[in-house]
């Protein structure tokens, strides 16, 4: 799975820069140029969409958290840990959500209290996700009047809506996580520290716990809309800078099936050549250049480096704090260290 991963990496790697080799770098440059420093809005811009997402996330966390030690600005670091992971890192979108489980346990919440929140957080996204695209394609037909160039993209949602469905029937009724404590245990021959981690039986308990509280979900799902929402604004302020106007509905539009492309071929790392073709592909329909489109897909990327690397820096450093910490308590009480 790594190696495919790589080889996917690489190809839409190849793809971006045969975009960008195309399209003529000095045009692409010269947009980038014309708007200078003011693409630095784009950091602490980014800070609105994840809000947004963050106060969803702690309505998911908040029963089990009655002291509220996971604060909202605690869950804020962690959700831009959990983000820089997910998108600068090669972990098929994954890896991000088990980091965040282990930072959130720090507050003294439970590991299957806080991989719960975070399963159901991910299935909420995959909702709104489908309703995120579904708006943009519909803006994308009044728009351009034109049904058949997204036939492709509403083929492909399609196919893949039975998934989460099955995925949310499968939670709700299942024994998903105690099985897969069973299996891993007849794999390993017994118990491990990977069937301790994965604590079956009590995570299963917590995801239908957050079942039951249906108001909550509903919630945490329309804050996670705004965000979507709020967060499409980054193309907008991004393409006003670069000296490419376009309306809010076009922006929506476009972040919206760019994203939807994104998560139906998410095992390339960071969307490689993905989120390229795809701006290129559906920016021509509203009328936005080539080069605009890859002059935007690059200023989005100096964005996820210029905001997640310090996250992931911040990330290390915090881990290296509690080892040292830990490593220091133990030589106090004789302990041997680990």
């Amino acid at each position: 799975m790594k190696l495919f991963s790589y080889i996917a990496g690489l190809l839409g790697l190849a793809v971006a820069i045969a975009l960008v080799a195309h399209q003529g770098w000095g045009e692409i440059a010269t947009a980038i140029d014309h708007a200078g420093w003011q693409l630095l809005w784009l950091l602490p811009f980014h800070v609105l969409p994840l809000v947004l997402d963050v106060i969803a996330w702690r309505v998911l966390i908040a029963p089990r958290d009655p002291h509220r030690r996971a604060t909202l600005p605690f869950l804020f670091w962690v959700a831009s840990i959990r983000e820089a992971s997910n998108r600068l890192l090669p972990v098929a979108n994954i890896g991000g959500e088990i980091i965040g489980i282990r930072l959130v346990k720090w507050r003294g919440i439970g590991g299957a209290a806080a991989a719960a929140s975070i399963i159901m957080e991910v299935l909420l996204t995959l909702v709104n996700q489908y309703l995120f695209t579904a708006l943009g394609i519909i803006l994308l037909i009044e728009l351009t009047s034109n049904i058949s160039a997204f036939s492709t993209v509403i083929s492909a949602l399609g196919a893949s809506l039975p998934l989460p469905i099955f995925l949310i029937i499968l939670l709700r009724h299942g024994k998903v996580f105690s099985r897969l404590e069973t299996f891993a245990e007849k794999l390993l021959g017994g118990r491990s520290k990977l069937t301790e981690l994965i604590d079956g039986a009590n995570l299963d308990l917590e995801v239908r716990a957050q079942y039951s509280r249906p108001l909550r979900l509903v919630v945490a799902c329309a804050w996670q809309f705004v965000g979507y929402v709020v967060g499409s604004f980054e193309t907008w302020l991004a393409l006003h800078l670069l000296g490419y106007p376009i309306s809010v509905w076009d922006a929506i539009a476009i972040e919206a099936v760019t994203q939807a492309l994104r998560h139906i071929i998410f095992v390339v790392p960071a969307g490689l050549g993905v989120q390229e073709g795809g701006l290129v592909l559906f920016g021509n329909m509203i009328g936005l250049p080539p080069e605009a489109s890859v002059a935007l897909s690059l200023v989005k990327r100096m964005r996820e480096v210029g905001f997640g690397v310090p996250a992931l820096i911040s990330w290390q450093w915090a881990e290296a704090r509690r080892l040292y910490a830990g490593s220091s308590a133990r030589a106090g009480s004789g302990q041997p260290p680990i």
